[in-house]
Protein backbone atom coordinates (compact mmCIF):
# COMPACT_ATOMS: atom_id res chain seq x y z
CA UNK A 1 0.00 0.00 0.00
CA UNK A 2 1.72 3.74 -1.37
CA UNK A 3 1.77 5.94 1.84
CA UNK A 4 2.39 9.28 1.34
CA UNK A 5 3.81 10.11 4.79
CA UNK A 6 6.88 7.53 3.96
CA UNK A 7 8.13 9.58 1.17
CA UNK A 8 11.31 11.39 1.48
CA UNK A 9 11.89 15.17 1.37
CA UNK A 10 13.63 14.53 -1.80
CA UNK A 11 10.76 11.94 -3.13
CA UNK A 12 8.03 14.41 -2.42
CA UNK A 13 10.02 17.35 -3.95
CA UNK A 14 10.43 15.24 -6.93
CA UNK A 15 6.91 13.95 -7.05
CA UNK A 16 5.83 17.57 -7.03
CA UNK A 17 7.98 18.57 -10.15
CA UNK A 18 6.63 15.66 -12.13
CA UNK A 19 3.75 13.95 -11.52
CA UNK A 20 1.70 17.04 -12.81
CA UNK A 21 -0.76 17.17 -10.34
CA UNK A 22 -4.06 19.43 -10.09
CA UNK A 23 -4.41 22.12 -7.81
CA UNK A 24 -6.51 19.85 -5.99
CA UNK A 25 -4.06 16.58 -6.20
CA UNK A 26 -1.31 19.03 -4.89
CA UNK A 27 -3.06 20.26 -1.87
CA UNK A 28 -4.45 16.68 -0.99
CA UNK A 29 -0.72 15.53 -1.47
CA UNK A 30 0.44 18.07 1.09
CA UNK A 31 -2.05 16.96 3.20
CA UNK A 32 -1.43 13.77 3.60
CA UNK A 33 1.92 14.19 3.72
CA UNK A 34 1.28 15.78 7.02
CA UNK A 35 -0.48 13.16 8.03
CA UNK A 36 -4.31 14.10 7.57
CA UNK A 37 -7.06 11.42 7.16
CA UNK A 38 -8.63 11.61 4.45
CA UNK A 39 -11.78 12.63 6.39
CA UNK A 40 -9.84 15.47 7.57
CA UNK A 41 -8.67 16.33 4.19
CA UNK A 42 -12.17 16.64 2.79
CA UNK A 43 -13.38 18.90 5.33
CA UNK A 44 -10.16 21.31 4.69
CA UNK A 45 -10.48 21.40 1.16
CA UNK A 46 -14.24 22.16 1.31
CA UNK A 47 -15.35 18.84 -1.02
CA UNK A 48 -16.67 15.63 0.47
CA UNK A 49 -15.21 12.15 1.64
CA UNK A 50 -16.23 10.71 -2.12
CA UNK A 51 -14.43 13.59 -3.61
CA UNK A 52 -11.33 13.31 -1.55
CA UNK A 53 -11.44 9.57 -2.28
CA UNK A 54 -11.85 10.11 -6.35
CA UNK A 55 -8.66 12.83 -5.69
CA UNK A 56 -6.71 10.41 -3.93
CA UNK A 57 -7.12 7.32 -6.52
CA UNK A 58 -5.76 9.50 -9.61
CA UNK A 59 -3.58 10.90 -7.38
CA UNK A 60 -1.79 7.57 -6.44
CA UNK A 61 -2.13 6.89 -10.28
CA UNK A 62 0.49 9.37 -11.02
CA UNK A 63 2.75 8.94 -8.57
CA UNK A 64 2.93 5.00 -9.94
CA UNK A 65 3.64 6.27 -13.54
CA UNK A 66 6.43 8.48 -12.08
CA UNK A 67 8.20 6.12 -10.04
Amino acid sequence: MLKIPDFTKRDINYLLENCNFTKQEEQLFLLRNDEHSLENCAETMNVSVSTVYRISKKMKKKILNVI
